[in-house]
């Protein structure tokens, strides 16, 4: 498989293109919250990622100024259901989400989060598992639930994860709003650049990420994931099977063949 039927979604809008996987949240009325749909559509397309044999990224963007504003279970019509119905209706809505952030988390292919304007609440969130956060300087960030009197659910750990325990209680306590460079100094975002220089900026992260071989970026994320899930010698045992796999299979001849003959690798473009 090496395409994805952008016809088949509604909330978002995908473009494969040149060994990437263009995703953008298209609800721009409401600064591209997430509602149910959005979130199913986001995993479709995670759960196809790999079949696409030329896939070396995955590019996730909002769409008309805005990355994402948060949550949005506006569109659920809670006023019609039960009191037990209306509570199981947000449990799923909000666990669901929790299975899509992982899920953008463990991708083995490269994730990059292009952020502009709003980063709310599970917009955050999302920007916190990007393996790559690139921000226009105009984007504001904040953790804005416990203002509303409710809780980050399912994103406090992910952000806890990237940004560290004290800086995400700070910042969930207070709903507090940050700028792009306040977000790049916290470790939350890898890169901050104009609005007119951030397709460049994109281009340029993912010329690197090809300069990488596909297999060893899959397996080095793999190793980098297991660092918390993973015994230490255990984790190291691993990583010595597949680097001893890298370094024989056909990636690994290759690069080292190339560097020796001082050419590009194969897969460089």
């Amino acid at each position: 498989m090496n395409n994805i039927n952008s016809t088949a979604f509604n909330e978002i809008t995908v473009r494969h293109e040149n060994g990437v996987l263009y995703i953008h949240f298209n609800r721009p009325q409401k600064k591209n919250a997430m509602n149910l749909k959005l979130v199913e559509e986001v995993m479709q397309c995670f759960q196809h990622t790999e079949e696409i044999t030329d896939l070396r990224a995955v590019v996730i963007a909002g769409s008309e100024g805005n990355f994402c504003s948060g949550g949005d279970i506006s569109d659920m019509h809670l006023s019609s259901l039960s009191e037990s119905e209306k509570e199981q209706a947000i449990w799923h809505f909000n666990r669901s989400f929790g299975h899509m952030i992982t899920q953008v988390k463990h991708s083995p292919t490269p994730v990059i989060a292009v952020v502009q304007g709003a980063v709310l609440g599970g917009g955050f969130g999302l920007a916190c598992v990007a393996d790559i956060a690139i921000a226009c300087e105009t984007a504001f960030f904040s953790l804005p639930e416990t203002g509303l009197g409710i809780i980050p659910a399912q994103i406090a750990p992910f952000v806890a994860s990237r940004i560290g325990v004290d800086q995400t209680k700070r910042l969930a306590l207070t709903g507090e709003k940050i700028d792009a460079q306040q977000a790049l100094q916290l470790g939350l975002v890898h890169r901050v650049c104009p609005p007119s220089q951030l397709t460049q900026q994109l281009t340029s992260e993912i010329k690197r990420i090809k300069r990488c071989a596909p297999t060893a970026n899959k397996n080095t994320k793999r190793l980098l994931l297991g660092l918390n899930e993973t015994p230490l010698e255990q984790l190291l045992d691993n990583a010595a099977d597949a680097f001893v796999n890298s370094l024989t299979c056909d990636e690994g001849v290759e690069g080292t063949k190339a560097f020796i003959q001082k050419r590009s690798p194969s897969w460089c473009e």
